[in-house]
């Protein structure tokens, strides 16, 4: 049987490595990145590379039931909920009336606006579903049993009105999930440079900033572009400007994370980072992209060093699996296209480290030559709440083979 809710919230319901040069600071953020200011520029080095995964292998990794033995959820209702479910993406469309209700219970292979207001839900009480896309998927289905198992519910990887009325009070009891927003001028402000593939061009740039109109504002409001552009009846993203209207998902004025972290914990079979309380408690929960078997990230204790907002990146050939040796080193500016991203983290694991991507896409979906990425709104977020010395664990993380 379908059960429906009404939203009615506020009235009845690679591994790096500090490296001592000190690049130029005059190229200095632009109002197009969305990043902390730091004092002066840091560089990290890695063994990883700043590949991008391919898109198919991120639909291929989208949906496995990754982790669900590991967590111990309870399936027996999702079939059952996949089945109610006659939504598709196909009513994301800009006429939809978004103060309708959310369809439970809630779970499966599904797709469409109640699938996108979980994500929101789950994005603001601080249990990221990654980039919001109106899917299901993995990263979506941990978040939630994560959530429901910090609440002390049933974990199951269905969402069930008790599930969304708890979500809805950690969220901050939002009225709306999917909100107008105005354009300002920083949000349509750029410049935006498309990047180039090769790194010595990459390394004459100013600055890694975005690429278009259309990237900037996905990570302005954690949202795949594409699913901005459906929200807004097939919009051209980059044509907008400043003044002109967009219904986003409703991100902003999220409420703060409240607890002191005592440790980092990040699974490697799951693919998950949870940042916990001395007791124990899930602050908060991100999907994360680690090593592969070839690959693998680190297993063991270690420890947070420092963390560094718009980092630089040092290309090292020679601690870079599949380049030659003999090639040239380079410095590559900080932005949000950058190998790292916009956080850096070292560990006291040598070349290691948590940070951002470029590609918030494939964060869950894909590997990485060792580090731990997250979307770069997330490892924002966390950056506000990690300082050096913080424990990180690794456990069951893939070997060499």
């Amino acid at each position: 049987m379908r059960v429906t809710l009404a939203l009615a919230f506020a009235v009845s319901i690679t591994a790096c490595q500090m490296d001592g040069a000190e690049p130029d600071a005059s190229a200095s953020k632009t109002s197009a990145d969305v990043v902390s200011t730091v004092s002066a520029p840091d560089t990290v080095s890695t063994v990883g590379d700043d590949r991008v995964p391919s898109d198919e292998e991120a639909e291929a990794n989208r949906y496995r039931g990754r982790g669900r033995d590991l967590i111990g959820a309870d399936t027996t209702g999702q079939a059952d909920a996949q089945r109610a479910n006659t939504e598709t993406l196909a009513d994301l469309d800009s006429t939809r009336d978004w103060s309708s209700r959310l369809q439970l219970p809630l779970g499966g292979d599904v797709e469409g606006p109640s699938v996108a207001k979980l994500q929101v839900l789950l994005d603001r009480a601080g249990f990221s579903p990654g980039q919001i896309d109106g899917r299901w998927g993995d990263n979506t289905e941990l978040a939630l049993v994560w959530f429901q198992r910090s609440a002390n519910l049933e974990a199951t990887t269905v969402a069930n009105e008790a599930t969304v009325r708890a979500l809805a009070e950690r969220a901050g009891q939002p009225s709306e999930l999917v909100t107008t927003h105005v354009l300002t001028e920083d949000d349509v402000a750029g410049p935006f440079v498309e990047i180039p593939d090769d790194v010595y061009e990459k390394a004459e740039l100013d600055r890694l900033g975005f690429e278009s109109l259309s990237e900037k504002l996905g990570e302005r409001f954690h949202a795949a572009p594409s699913f901005l552009a459906q929200l807004n009846g097939g919009v051209a993203l980059d044509s907008l400007a400043a003044g002109d209207t967009l219904r986003v998902p409703n991100v902003a004025g999220a409420p703060g994370l409240e607890g002191e972290v005592s440790r980092l914990v990040i699974s490697g079979e799951a693919g998950y980072l949870h940042a916990l309380a001395a007791n124990g408690d899930v602050l908060f929960h991100a999907p994360v992209t680690v090593g592969s078997s070839y690959d693998p990230s680190p297993q063991g204790s270690f420890e947070v060093e420092s963390v560094t907002r718009d980092p630089w990146w040092h290309y090292q050939p020679s601690i870079l699996e599949g380049v030659p040796d003999d090639e040239e080193e380079a410095h590559l500016p900080p932005g949000p296209n950058n190998a790292v991203g916009l956080v850096w983290m070292a560990l006291s694991k040598e070349h290691y480290g948590i940070h951002g991507t470029r590609a918030p896409g494939t964060i869950g979906y894909a590997s990485s030559a060792g580090c731990v990425r997250l979307t770069n709104w997330d490892v924002l977020r966390l950056a506000g709440m990690v300082e050096g010395g913080t424990p990180v664990r690794f456990r069951d993380m893939s070997s060499r083979s």
